[in-house]
């Protein structure tokens, strides 16, 4: 009988070192992570909602810079700001290296509410798809770097989206180039649609020139 007894009781220590083994692996798997990826903001423009990470590299934080200039007047020239938001999404968007994952998508901030569940989905099964995790900073992914950007044209014109409409919305062509020219195969030009919400510009289309996947 004792030896039953004990034959029961190493089943259940088993048992229960098993389930602890499983709650540790959540654990590390989950909550750490996300310990790991917190990122402070370092500069805010409150009036428009834009925040800065500390995480972004320079070239995005002059950029940021100049954004707050423009937007510090008292009389907001909306082409700089259309101009200089577009720099910033191309930067932030088609720039991967400083991405954490497939999720960690670029230029977000800059997109509509109302459509950026499907600028995420779209964008996590297209140009981030083959996005490597770097969580734990050991990622050997070699992964492009948006350099010199060019607004090609700004135009205005009505602009219709749900059950809304922008009689004087913008129109922005930009192209750009990589920091290698390894990258030149890579979607290097964009329209970009942006309508206004009270005093802020979003982003609502992205018609890409060239429709490539990350490999």
């Amino acid at each position: 009988m004792k030896l039953i007894k004990k034959i029961i009781r190493f089943f259940e220590i088993i048992i229960l070192l098993g389930i602890l083994g499983i709650g540790g692996y959540f654990i590390y798997k989950n909550v750490i992570p996300a310990k790991v990826n917190k990122v402070k903001v370092t500069d805010s423009i409150p009036k428009y909602g834009y925040r800065l990470k500390e995480n972004k590299p320079t070239a995005y934080k002059e950029m940021f810079k100049e954004l707050k200039s423009i937007l510090s007047k008292d009389e907001v020239n909306e082409e700089d700001y259309v101009k200089k938001i577009s720099e910033m999404f191309i930067y932030d968007f088609y720039s991967l290296k400083d991405k954490e994952a497939k999720t960690d998508v670029g230029g977000v901030e800059f997109v509509h509410p109302d459509v950026l569940e499907n600028f995420l989905q779209n964008a996590e099964d297209t140009y981030y798809k083959y996005v490597e995790s770097n969580i734990y900073k050991n990622r050997k992914q070699d992964l492009p770097v948006v350099d010199k950007i060019k607004i090609e044209e700004v135009s205005n014109d009505n602009y219709k989206y749900n059950d809304k409409s922008d009689d004087n919305s913008y129109i922005v062509k930009v192209s750009w180039k990589y920091t290698s020219n390894s990258y030149d195969d890579y979607q290097n030009e964009a329209t970009l649609v942006f309508v206004h919400d009270d005093i802020k510009l979003y982003l609502v289309e992205l018609e890409e020139e060239k429709d490539k996947d990350l490999e």
